[in-house]
């Protein structure tokens, strides 16, 4: 059985799930599936936009990586127009709000697996936003704050 060795990366992580998704997966599961999947094509076409890459998923989640944070938020940003947009034609309980959250750190790539803290910040980040909100770390938040003409509301200190 051969291994393949992980690939370390400093990267921006995009992470994004869906807010009640196991509500709407329980409701309609096939609805659900085919939406879901409407909404990863249209976001990988995105991540390409922003020079990002979709760098796995599991379940409703998604990874996207970009080499730089920038590009980043506003990937997100669009996706979140983008999906705006889609939503308006579903009735308000069939609509998939992702939350998403980006964090900036070491990431290791095993195939289609990712690894790392920093993929388990940008997890816990995605996981304070509201469906349809974005968040960042500080580790993000640095560097764009005076880049991005954006509002931003300090959420305060969070333990990972």
């Amino acid at each position: 059985m051969g291994s393949e060795k992980g690939r370390r990366e400093l990267a921006a992580i995009l992470s994004a799930g869906v807010k009640g998704y196991r509500r709407l997966s329980e409701e309609d599961e096939e609805g659900t599936l085919r939406t879901l999947g409407a909404s990863q094509e249209l976001i990988g076409g995105l991540l390409q936009r922003y020079t990002g890459r979709m760098a796995g998923s599991a379940g409703e989640r998604f990874f996207g990586l970009f080499s730089n944070v920038v590009d980043a938020v506003q990937c997100a940003l669009a996706i979140r127009e983008e999906l705006e947009t889609r939503n308006a034609d579903l009735p308000e309980n069939r609509r998939l709000d992702f939350r998403m959250g980006i964090h900036f750190g070491e990431v290791i790539e095993e195939g289609k697996d990712l690894h790392g803290e920093a993929v388990d910040i940008a997890v816990h980040v995605s996981n304070l936003a509201e469906g349809g909100g974005i968040c960042v770390s500080g580790a993000v938040y640095d560097p764009i704050q005076n880049k991005l003409p954006l509002a931003y509301e300090y959420l305060g200190e969070e333990a990972v």
